[in-house]
């Protein structure tokens, strides 16, 4: 499948207003819409700053939650977990060639 390059969404129901969003944060988005109730992390959804995509879709006005975990392994430390809570709508999504 296509990475994603553009989604539309509407937030907080009928009513509610439209995003548009590009690039790595329409991926993460995306990623959280399809993750659900389960969240990702950035060892589920590898990308370069994560975190940073998470900020600038708050920015945008989504209400994303952050839960801190631990993980194990050779390489055992913490990471965070992202829920989106906003309610939203797919309206349009826009894939790479």
């Amino acid at each position: 499948m296509n990475a994603i390059v553009k989604l539309q969404i509407r937030v907080g129901g009928e009513d509610g207003r439209i995003l548009i969003l590009k690039g790595r944060v329409a991926w993460m988005v995306d990623r959280l819409i399809q993750s659900g109730e389960r969240g990702t992390t950035s060892v589920e959804s590898p990308a370069p700053r994560v975190s940073a995509y998470v900020f600038k879709a708050r920015k945008a006005g989504l209400n994303i939650e952050t839960v801190d975990e631990s993980h194990d392994g050779a390489f055992s430390g913490r990471h965070a977990r992202y829920f989106l809570r906003s309610q939203v709508e797919v309206l349009d999504v826009e894939r790479a060639a």
